[in-house]
């Protein structure tokens, strides 16, 4: 009995975070500031290292689980429900990389002649806008498809060494992300929700937990704000035009494109209505003009519900994250605008938990 009562006089004990009543910076312990230090510290090497892949794959895995597991609950233990809900979307996964796959054998077996369309239509779009681009643009614009066929290949034979180690770095992305979901899974399943931690390690839980929360926070609002964008530019394409007797080239694409590039905040917009605009200039000035309307009319629109769906869940604003995208672009490239707006939310948490802002 002495003995057990000398080990619990000497295991460190973890002190609440102290507020002081003007509401000033809590005081923070030696293992809490080491734990933050952690925690930039990996934020860093994720980015340094181009594990980023990793890292998002495992955090939406974690997310999805504990999303699925609650549901499951009712019928079953809490270590089985995270079990079949592991099993679910190892299976959603699966099942949709094999149906993509099947669709575009499929569709390459029974449409041969696609890539001549889709050179047709890109000749299509360069001869109207030969038109009404400038001289010295014009010139750098190919006269046929022969000619275009021609640049491709000799740009490919050009840049074959960029290609081929292009291939090796989306091949161990691919392999990046896969591991990152299985290290999420088996986090997910195999970490009890309630244990006894030493002081540094649960400062660390602490830390991954707000960055966990912060992931979430941002990747399924984000989610909501593309897929409503989506559907406007949707109506636009599809349905306003061909009434007024318009049909842009590569409609649907162009749709599939707006929801993909719409998961990245603020910029991803930016990068849509560009591309819809320069494609709607091939079709006629009149048809630019009308999408370049629309667009900003549709996105002024969407700001008021961008503000309810996003603005409470990360407490940032247009700005603050075009700086640190910008910012995180300048350090680490695309990689850095992709993470840039999930570790500013996670900052700022971190900021409004010490009362810094």
């Amino acid at each position: 009995m002495a003995k057990r009562n000398e080990a619990a006089e000497t295991r460190p004990v973890v002190r609440p975070v102290r507020l002081t009543s003007d509401m000033s910076m809590p005081k923070l312990s030696a293992v809490e500031i080491g734990s933050y230090l952690a925690a930039f510290a990996g934020l860093f090497f994720v980015l340094h290292l181009q594990l980023l892949g990793a890292l998002l794959a495992g955090m939406l895995v974690y997310q999805l689980v504990h999303m699925i597991s609650p549901l499951i609950e009712k019928t079953m233990t809490s270590g089985r429900a995270r079990w079949v809900s592991v099993v679910i979307i190892a299976a959603i996964i699966v099942g949709g990389l094999a149906g993509a796959t099947v669709a575009l054998i499929n569709h390459f077996e029974r449409d041969v002649p696609s890539v001549q369309k889709l050179l047709d239509q890109l000749m299509m779009i360069t001869s109207h806008a030969r038109l009404r681009v400038p001289d010295w643009i014009a010139n750098y614009l190919p006269v046929d498809s022969e000619q275009m066929k021609d640049k491709a290949t000799e740009l490919m034979q050009k840049h074959a060494a960029m290609l081929q180690q292009g291939g090796k770095d989306a091949a161990r992305g691919f392999g990046h992300v896969l591991i990152g979901m299985i290290v999420g899974a088996i986090i997910a399943v195999g970490v009890p929700r309630t244990t006894h931690r030493l002081p540094l390690s649960t400062a660390l839980v602490t830390r991954v937990t707000r960055f966990s929360e912060a992931f979430r926070r941002i990747v399924f609002a984000q989610v909501k704000i593309s897929a409503i964008n989506t559907a406007f530019t949707a109506l636009y394409l599809l349905v306003a035009l061909p009434v007024f007797h318009e049909q842009l080239p590569m409609s649907k694409t162009l749709v599939m494109i707006t929801f993909i590039v719409g998961l990245l905040p603020v910029i991803g917009n930016l990068i849509s209505n560009a591309i819809i605009v320069a494609i709607s200039l091939s079709v006629s000035f009149g048809t630019a003009v009308a999408s370049l309307v629309f667009l900003i009319v549709i996105h002024k629109l969407e700001y008021f519900l961008n503000a309810r769906i996003i603005g409470g869940q990360i407490e940032a604003r247009a700005w603050e994250l075009l700086l640190a995208m910008l910012a995180m672009e300048a350090a680490f490239g695309l990689p850095g605008v992709i993470a840039a707006p999930i570790f500013y939310a996670y900052i700022k948490r971190e900021l409004v938990y010490l009362r810094l802002v």
